[in-house]
This record gives structure tokens, C-alpha cells and sequence, in this order.
């Protein structure tokens, strides 16, 4: 099916970090639930997109398009990546699980992003409240799981993640080489569809009576997240309609 010919209102989500650390292949993963055969170098930016049901399952229920911006993380291109980051509604930072070096760099992204992104402004992120509703949602992706020693995944899998935690974020560790690593019902893909509901709800919803008159309603981190007991300042942007 050519999910270009349903007219569905849409969001647009910016994936980035360092080149060879997975965006491509995880994308492909978000939209197709296969894995990408043949992963290449992207250059520019790659567009793909994927239906989502906004609160599924509730009278909220909706059809949107979640499309993916794909950026290019090589160095040479840093100059001019920068016409991608304009009117975003969430952002996911991706890094390689067997490369600290690409987890370190994603506070350089984020930098990169909100420097040059539309409608620049200071914000207090937090796991909780009106501070992360009205703040562009970000997800972190650690890539490469299975890539990771026995003693190294035990930690990475039972530790909480800092970089989640600066972001007021959620993180999904994952083997985008295994598509059960997105089944349906899976513990990732929970989290997944929680932010597709989140930029949705703030693009969207954020203002509707039901958001303002029963807060329960709007999605967010889960309640035992790392990412709801701390408070960071962090640059980010308003959404440019």
C-alpha cells in the first residue's frame, strides 16, 4: 500500500548521531518492522515514513503520518545538515552501544540541533509535568546490542543511561538486525509507540480540552523512569508550525 495516498495529518521526527552508528537501519525498522539488507552512507537526508495510532485504543484514537528524517552524521556534511532542522517534532539521538565515543557526542548533536534549529529558546526538560509536554519529546537509541559481550550487555541492559536522564528521555536498546527487537507488545516497542504519542500529543493535542482537564491523559515517560525524577536545563526549540 502507498501510505502517501491516505491524507493523514503529519509529524516530522529528526534522527541523528554519528555516521555508522545505525540511523538507517533503524529507521527502516520503525517503518517496515524488517531489517534493512543492505545498509548504506547516507548522504543528506533519507525521508521514510510509517502510520501510527495516536492513544491507541482510547476515544483519542487517531491516524497520523510519523515521518522520519534520516541526517546524514558525517563530519564533512556538518555545514550543511543544518536545512533539516526546522520545523521538527521530535527528536531521536542515536548511538552505538560498542562506541562510548557516539554516546558521548549526542550532547554535541542535541547542540548542533537546537543551535541552528527555528525559534531557538531556553527550557527546563523534565520526566513529569507541563516542563517536557511543552518541550520538543526526545527519544535515545542505543544500537548494536547484540554486538555486546555477555558482562557488557548485563550492564548496559540493568543500567540506567545518563544521557536518557539529561534529556529527560526514555531509551530504547536495541539489535536492529533482528526485527523481534521491535515486535508488537515488546517492552521497545512500548516505549516506541509512547513517543510517537508524545510528539504527536504535542503537536496536536497539547492544548485540547481533554489534555487541560484531565492530565492523566497525556502520554509520557513511564512512572518508574529514571528520566521523571531529575531536571535538566537544556536548549531547545518551540515547534515552528
Amino acid at each position: 500500500m502507498d501510505v502517501y495516498a491516505v491524507d493523514l495529518d503529519r509529524v516530522r521526527v529528526l534522527v541523528v548521531g554519528d555516521s555508522g552508528v545505525g540511523k538507517s537501519s533503524l529507521v527502516h525498522l520503525c517503518c517496515h518492522g524488517t531489517v534493512l539488507a543492505n545498509p548504506s552512507w547516507t548522504i543528506g537526508a533519507a525521508v521514510d515514513v510509517r502510520i501510527h495510532e495516536y492513544m491507541e485504543g482510547t476515544p483519542q484514537q487517531k491516524a497520523y503520518f510519523v515521518e522520519f528524517f534520516d541526517v546524514g552524521g558525517k563530519q564533512a556534511h556538518s555545514n550543511s545538515r543544518s536545512v533539516f532542522y526546522h520545523t521538527v517534532h521530535g527528536i531521536v539521538l542515536v548511538h552505538d552501544l560498542t562506541n562510548r565515543k557516539s554516546n558521548s557526542n549526542l550532547s554535541k548533536w542535541m547542540e548542533e540541533v537546537t543551535l541552528t534549529g527555528s525559534r531557538l529558546c531556553t527550557g527546563v526538560i523534565t520526566g513529569t509535568g507541563d516542563g517536557l509536554q511543552s518541550r520538543v519529546p526526545v527519544l535515545v537509541v542505543g544500537t548494536k546490542l547484540d554486538q555486546l559481550d555477555a558482562n557488557r550487555r548485563t550492564a548496559v541492559l540493568n543500567g540506567d543511561s545518563e544521557i536518557a536522564e539529561e534529556f529527560g528521555a526514555e531509551e530504547l536498546l536495541l539489535d536492529c538486525t533482528a526485527a523481534a527487537s521491535l515486535a508488537p507488545g515488546s517492552g521497545n516497542a512500548v516505549k516506541l509507540s509512547r513517543f510517537y504519542d508524545r510528539v504527536l500529543h504535542h503537536r496536536y493535542h497539547r492544548h485540547s480540552p481533554v489534555a487541560r482537564n484531565n492530565p492523566t491523559a497525556v502520554p509520557g515517560p513511564r512512572r518508574n523512569s529514571p528520566t521523571r525524577r531529575k531536571v535538566v536545563k537544556h536548549s531547545l526549540w518551540e515547534i515552528n508550525s
